[in-house]
């Protein structure tokens, strides 16, 4: 090869690096509106904020499933702020005045979900203190015992450690950050005899009924995809409100890197993650709410120079084209969305067209991956300022 080919060689390599970098990205404006396409398609389903969910059964409407969706509403309100989704949120807090599932007394972390976004609302607007009367009396009950085993499966990490967070960042009060995180610490080492994290392969078992020696059809160890992704946003939404210096901030960044690292080799071809994340077999196929977790916790950590962006923005991007383009139906509806349970074979069937027993959780976990994927794709955009006005011609003007 001459030195002009090969000039023209590396030239040419260069620019297919930047047309497949450019490529993975997608633009803000469409992420922004399949974001709103889906929302729509839901309020326009369930127009009642705060109105019991019914479908094989009837749950109070601040259960943990419809929580999941108002974090995403509420996300979603940070890079749209429509009035609409904040006259929403303060129906649905007020319908309930304010309070959980089971009052002030519960320990159900799936009742706390909701109070981490009475608690956003409050923080848009401190003088109206019932909205965090009752959330701080429940945690503060929580921190007053010697109890710390409360987290005996993983979703409740994200349940319930952001609550805790913002409480301790509104009033700097580190009593909530160490009671937190002595209850974390118990379902990581404790909990299931030794723990519900594999140290070795990064992932976490749903519960103390998927440690060893439970294993898949295919021999390995049960992760569930939608569990993983719940530990993952629980250390983002954890973080964004825990001082720079806190000694538990490590332990946090630490764990979500390692997680990353043993995820990405899991996901599929087609950007999405199995249910199962290492049994293919075991109900496999595509699934939208574990997806979305992961994308949301990725994104949240690029965009706030946790990890690489060299090398998780392909992940993110792949995963995200999956969810808009192949989850997400022209009316909005949502598809491949895992019903509640605990494992694989839970809310099953998962379909493209198949809706599970509660829809609302979904599309929180949804609103949540697309808010962070908006908020660095935006970034990325080139700014496009407005033309100049043409100067007036002036001795034209001093003519007439």
């Amino acid at each position: 090869m001459n030195k002009i080919s090969k000039t023209a060689f590396c030239i040419l390599f260069v620019m297919c690096f930047i047309n497949l970098a450019v490529s993975q990205t997608i633009p803000s404006a469409r992420t922004r509106g399949m974001m709103v396409l889906a929302n729509k398609y839901f309020t326009d389903k369930w127009p009642e904020p705060g109105k019991p969910v019914s479908t094989d059964e009837e749950r109070p409407g601040n259960t943990w499933t419809r929580a999941v969706y108002y974090e995403g509403l509420m996300a979603l309100y940070s890079v749209i702020p429509d009035p609409s989704f904040l006259n929403t949120m303060l129906q649905w807090g007020e319908f309930h005045k304010w309070n959980m599932y089971e009052g002030v007394t519960t320990r159900n972390a799936d009742n706390q979900c909701c109070a981490q976004t009475y608690i956003d609302l409050y923080m848009l607007d401190r003088y109206k203190e019932e909205r965090i009367k009752e959330i701080r009396a429940c945690i503060d009950g929580m921190v007053k015992t010697d109890k710390v085993d409360d987290w005996s499966r993983i979703d409740a990490l994200q349940m319930a450690m952001p609550v805790f967070a913002r409480l301790g960042s509104i009033y700097h009060n580190e009593s909530y950050f160490d009671r937190m995180h002595q209850m974390y610490m118990h379902t990581k080492l404790k909990h299931g005899t030794t723990g519900l994290y594999n140290s070795e392969e990064h992932l976490w078992w749903g519960d103390r009924d998927f440690v060893p020696p439970y294993k898949e059809p295919n021999g390995a160890n049960c992760y569930w995809s939608r569990g993983n992704g719940m530990v993952a946003a629980a250390l983002v939404r954890t973080l964004q409100f825990l001082p720079e210096k806190i000694k538990y901030r490590k332990e946090y960044v630490t764990t979500l890197e390692e997680m990353f690292e043993a995820l990405v080799p899991l996901q599929r071809a087609d950007g999405f993650w199995n249910v199962s994340l290492k049994d293919s077999t075991h109900f496999g196929g595509r699934e939208t709410t574990g997806t979305a977790l992961f994308t949301y916790s990725m994104a949240w950590s690029i965009n706030n120079g946790l990890i690489s962006k060299k090398d998780y923005l392909p992940v993110v991007m792949k995963a995200w084209n999956a969810l808009i383009t192949e989850s997400v139906h022209n009316n909005g509806f949502i598809g491949y969305v895992q019903g509640t349970g605990k494992e694989p074979k839970d809310g099953q069937p998962v379909g493209y067209d198949i809706a599970p027993d509660f829809e609302d959780f979904g599309l929180g976990c949804f609103l949540l991956a697309g808010t962070e994927v908006y908020k660095m794709t935006k970034a990325m955009e080139p700014v496009v300022k407005p033309p100049k006005p043409e100067k007036e011609n002036v001795k034209a003007k001093k003519a007439n």
